[in-house]
């Protein structure tokens, strides 16, 4: 029964340990890539809205999206779900939300505008 509980806090600490160096590792990206300051704050709200609750995402902010990088845009996203008041958010189906606006950013930024 002991060696259950020493298991039991290995465990813990394992997951304990993951999750800070997942978050160390999110932040030193954001750090390195200075993402928080890519975007203005306006499309920043526009696109945690779009994201994480329910709206849209303007052609305006999704350039600053894109300009932002997936990167950026990825570790942001991630370091948002490792705060505790998301914690009762569904991880995949926020990063498949997450994905769906990247997406549909990238390719109205792509497309080639109509001719007025």
């Amino acid at each position: 029964m002991k060696s259950l509980n020493v298991y039991s806090a290995l465990v813990v600490l394992f997951l304990t340990c993951g999750a800070a160096m997942a978050t160390k590792k999110n932040d030193q990206i954001i750090k390195d890539n200075n993402c928080e300051t890519k975007m203005g704050l306006p499309c920043v709200l526009e696109a945690f809205t779009s994201i994480f609750e329910t709206g849209t995402i303007s052609s305006k902010c999704c350039g600053e999206l894109v300009g932002l990088g997936k990167v950026c845009h990825s570790a942001l996203v991630k370091r948002t779900l490792e705060n505790p008041l998301f914690k009762d958010l569904s991880p995949a189906r926020i990063i498949a939300k997450s994905i769906h606006t990247w997406n549909n950013c990238l390719a109205l930024i792509d497309s080639p505008s109509p001719s007025a």
